[in-house]
């Protein structure tokens, strides 16, 4: 089996990569019948030398591979027909925007398996960026804390190596006794925490963080079960929000009265309540004043995320009167950071992260005849069509919807 690590051509530039020089190095030791080459590029990075330093072949042949491995869509005309094709597609929920990608797929009968459905037999994702997106989100809300009140300049996190450089950073602060809130106990929610404990920030429970004041900065992570609560009164459970969201209502807004500085690093479903509206954003009472929107939905149930921002431009403002965009210095200004790709700015952690998964829970599906059906439930095409699992995307393709 040969595969082949593709250059990265979507822009802006993305310096990730599935497989980094170690991790090729691993497959070739572990899997004695495959076959890497990678395809040369300029911005990966690890540079085309530190793959043939470690007798990884390094060549233009990405025709002659069974396999490719990217991690951003493919633009429509370097896809390869009648290859297997491993990236983030951005179709799984019908986004408008890449169904000429999805089309294309099936035209070049291309076998696409997206990452995003890459899931073991409890249908538990099993290769992600997530908690790379939790650690630069977090550290760069409080690089947004800093630039909004004029406390302090943290660098930007592509400007440094890694996340303990990251962390090096934070516990320089010296931070007013705020109250953090970070909603979300998954791969993003667990990913800032890291940070919040790395720099040293006490964590505090629930009942203490709504009921006690600090004269140090303390943080609390809360989940669904935390911020929801049932509309009939009835005591819920975090398994029947996930199972019935509709019958849940927001619980949100006693924790934004009390807070500075809110992290968003949740997963939200489809008929979930919104964690607060715009019109709680103009309530007298709301006091935070930085969010850093990790998950990043828009017009969604983050109300002061009106759009996502960039790497180049991370932060803007929200004007809750006006419901509009302003400076984010503002004083009346809430300051919202909500780059839509984190993990880019640790390129190197994420892919190390990445791969070790890949290498993991992918890789020997190829040479075990699948048995864990891992290919099997990832597989959105075949042949030209749609596999049974992903049919619900062909009003999709044909423009429908």
């Amino acid at each position: 089996m040969k595969f082949g690590i593709i250059r990265e051509r979507k822009n802006p530039p993305d310096k990730r990569v599935v497989l980094s020089p170690l991790a090729c190095q691993k497959v070739l030791k572990s899997h004695k019948k495959a076959v890497l080459i990678v395809e040369p590029s300029p911005i990966r990075a690890y540079s085309d030398d530190m793959y043939k330093n470690l007798g990884v072949t390094v060549a233009d042949e990405m025709a002659d591979c069974d396999v490719l491995l990217g991690v951003k869509e493919v633009p429509i005309d370097a896809l390869i027909p009648n290859k297997k094709y491993f990236f983030f597609s951005h179709t799984i929920k019908k986004q408008p925007y890449n169904r000429d990608l999805l089309q294309a797929v099936l035209d070049k009968n291309i076998e696409l398996y997206d990452h995003e459905v890459i899931t073991n037999k409890l249908e538990q994702r099993v290769v992600a960026f997530g908690r790379y997106a939790g650690i630069v989100g977090a550290y760069n809300g409080f690089r947004a804390y800093g630039l909004k009140f004029g406390l302090f300049n943290l660098p930007k996190a592509n400007d440094l190596a890694d996340q303990e450089a990251l962390i090096a950073e934070l516990k320089k602060l010296r931070l007013p006794g705020i109250k953090v809130l970070l909603t979300g106990r998954g791969r993003v929610g667990n990913g800032a925490r890291e940070m919040l404990d790395g720099m040293g920030m006490r964590r505090v429970t629930i009942s203490e963080y709504l009921e006690e004041t600090f004269n140090e900065p303390v943080y609390c992570q809360i989940d669904a079960g935390e911020y929801n609560k049932r509309k009939d009164g009835v005591r819920g459970t975090k398994a029947d929000f996930f199972a019935n969201p509709a019958e849940y209502k927001s619980n949100f807004f006693r924790f934004a009265k009390l807070t500075d500085f809110y992290i968003a690093g949740h997963f939200y479903g489809q008929g979930s309540p919104y964690l607060f509206t715009r019109e709680d954003a103009k309530h007298p009472d709301f006091k935070i004043r930085v969010v850093a929107d990790v998950s990043c939905d828009i017009d969604g149930p983050v109300a002061t995320t009106i759009r996502p921002s960039t790497i180049a431009e991370p932060i803007y403002g929200y004007d809750a009167v006006s419901e509009s965009e302003t400076d984010f210095k503002h004083k009346e200004a809430i300051a919202v950071m909500a780059v839509d790709n984190l993990p880019c700015e640790l390129p190197r952690d994420a892919s190390e992260g990445f791969g070790e998964a890949f290498i993991k829970n992918v890789i020997p599906a190829f040479f075990n005849e699948d048995k864990d059906g891992v290919l099997q439930r990832a597989r959105m095409t075949q042949n030209g069509k749609l596999t049974e699992r992903f049919a619900y995307l062909q009003d999709y393709v044909d423009g429908k919807e």
